[in-house]
């Protein structure tokens, strides 16, 4: 079942009427208070656990058609692409049509056209709307985002509940609470003959936002965040996120958001970031994905520089190559419970997952034997399956990427497979959870972001924790998320200081993944992005114009300054030779 449409086929007026006219007993924005979203459990047998099995059913043998939509017009191209399930790519989800220049020119002017009556819609209206959203998806909408997610992106249960409902419902929430409260300060006005203010704007023209497969989360945050600010954006959703991405839209646009504030617009990446980087009105760009193309984006915005209205504000979130270091002083089954997790849990596509691992030589013939049992117990299948731990990656490229590393660490002599090592694409895009052991510590595994699940491990000798440490430091070219293992806290302070600029997101006895909105502020620096952090209060700052304003209450009784009122001494004589003009 995909959602209501009736505020899709309403006017742009009405529309507009609609949103002026929202109003709701339950949402004060002067009083509201984010919390986390709880999320259920899903256990066998729990009532929600029904729904979103029923919900699963309701989409067996359906093909959703997505259109690119402008304002309120729905627009197909002859360039169709189709969706897949990756845990099957013989099962097709959704179609979609891919815009052209010419399209996305179009919704750049009717994103354009919409913005001034949005931007001038007060701060408590927008939130209004974004509550009711956040709402409508708790509730709702709730089982079609997880559906969506598990069946589009290979996600399994709890998986998709952590991203597609608890954390796109806590950035909405949390980002109406920060709104408030960074809008909140107004200057001095300590003279009461005039009034200070500052008006918080949205950054003049258009934001296009370009979302990633891997969280249904930040596909429907970023092109949001600056919506909620009074700006528009022009969304391109990942092809391979394209059913989920699609139902977050509708549930805006059923919540009141009006046609033209986000426009969706699927598209060839290259296509799109040329036409909005050429575009004088590019107030900015909200990206997540890969360096390579966030460079690109980067670099066409330097080329077109002198021909923008306004300077664009870039926010990237690029990836990692996350590390857990592990010291003698650390609790052993929290190293091996947290390299599970963190290294495999959603097939290790998440920019945060634990990628490459120093273990002291003392702990590793333990931890590799815990690994090794709990390897044998991960299920790796469909994620409809309750129990499954693993699912295949996204796509036919992720899983080639993947399989290449696979194949080198075959063939190299510092490389040794612990466990898994195997992949097979025949139904979907599986590739084995992988455990290697490298005795270089700057063997390319160790280095380059591989977004997998293969996790490297380095011994080293323990007495040289703190040598390893400050080699882990410099190996990767990112700095996103880190953590280290110890029950020292004279280590803790050690090695802290070690990989201080190592990570935007630092763990003390925790795995490098789950990173919750409004308690640990996401992104990270060097390679890793732009470090905006996502989930806390400033990252919305980006989003605003700000406008001081200085209002005069007593008019002006004189053109002098206090220092010319009174005659000069007697003693003070002038040079009118050199000051002819001073009478």
């Amino acid at each position: 079942m995909f959602l209501a449409r009736n505020s899709r086929t309403v006017s742009r007026k009405l529309n507009s009427f609609y949103v002026r006219a929202l109003s709701s007993e339950a949402f004060n924005f002067d009083t509201f208070v984010a919390k986390n979203e709880p999320m259920p459990t899903y256990a066998p047998g729990s009532k929600e656990r029904q729904l979103l099995e029923d919900k699963l059913k309701s989409y067996d043998g359906k093909v959703r058609d997505i259109p690119i939509v402008i304002g309120d017009e729905e627009i197909r191209t002859k360039d169709v692409r189709s969706q897949v399930c990756p845990f099957d790519h013989h099962r097709k989800i959704s179609t979609f049509s891919y815009a052209t220049q010419d399209i996305i020119k179009k919704g750049i002017e009717n994103s354009l056209a919409a913005r001034r009556d949005w931007e001038r819609t007060p701060l408590e209206k927008r939130a209004e709307i974004f509550w009711r959203a956040a709402e409508l998806m708790t509730n709702k909408y709730r089982y079609d985002l997880l559906a969506t997610t598990m069946l589009g992106q290979g996600k399994n249960i709890w998986q998709a509940e952590i991203d597609a409902a608890a954390e796109l419902i806590d950035f909405i929430r949390f980002n109406i609470q920060f709104a408030r409260e960074i809008t909140k300060y107004q200057p001095l006005s300590p003279n009461p003959e005039e009034t200070n203010t500052i008006v918080y704007r949205g950054v003049e023209g258009f934001w296009a936002a370009v979302t990633p497969f891997n969280f249904t989360a930040i596909g429907g945050h970023l092109p949001a965040a600056p919506a909620l600010m009074g700006n528009v954006s022009l969304w391109k959703p990942s092809d391979t996120a394209m059913l989920s991405n699609y139902t977050v839209y509708n549930i805006y646009r059923e919540a009141g958001l009006p046609a033209g504030v986000i426009n969706f617009i699927p598209a060839d990446g290259p296509v799109f970031g040329d036409t909005v980087t050429a575009s004088p009105d590019l107030a900015g760009i909200n990206f997540t994905g890969s360096v390579g193309t966030f460079r690109r984006l980067w670099k066409q915005v330097g080329q077109n520089l002198d021909n923008y209205k306004s300077y664009p504000r870039l926010i990237g979130e690029c990836g990692g190559k996350n590390m857990h270091f592990v010291h003698p002083t650390a609790k052993i089954d929290q190293v091996f419970y947290g390299a599970i997790q963190s290294g495999f849990e959603y097939s290790g596509q998440k920019c945060s997952a634990l990628s490459r691992m120093y273990v002291p030589q003392s702990m590793w013939p333990e931890v590799k034997e815990n690994l090794m049992k709990i390897h044998e117990q991960m299920v790796v299948g469909t994620p409809l399956f309750g129990e499954t731990f693993v699912s295949a990656v996204i796509d036919d490229k992720a899983y080639a990427r993947c399989k290449s590393y696979l194949d080198h660490a075959k063939k190299s002599s510092d490389l040794k497979i612990v466990a898994g090592g195997n992949c097979d694409d025949s139904k979907g895009y599986f590739i084995e959870p992988t455990i290697i052991e490298s005795s270089n510590p700057k063997e390319k595994m160790l280095q380059e972001e591989i977004f997998g699940p293969i996790v490297t491990v380095y011994v080293y000798p323990d007495e040289k924790y703190k040598d390893t440490a400050k080699l882990a430091a410099e190996t990767s070219p990112y700095a996103l998320t880190g953590a280290i293992y110890s029950q020292d806290p004279k280590v803790i302070e050690e090695l802290s200081d070690i990989f201080h600029d190592c990570a935007g997101n630092f763990y003390i006895n925790d795995k490098s993944t789950g990173s919750v909105v409004g308690q640990q502020p996401f992104g990270g620096t060097r390679l890793s992005g732009t470090n905006d952090k996502a989930g806390g209060p400033y990252y919305l700052l980006k989003f605003v114009s700000p406008q001081s304003v200085k209002t005069r209450n007593v008019p002006k009784t004189t053109w002098k300054y206090p220092s010319m009122d009174k005659t000069p001494s007697k003693d003070f004589k002038v040079d009118k030779q050199s000051f002819p003009h001073v009478k």
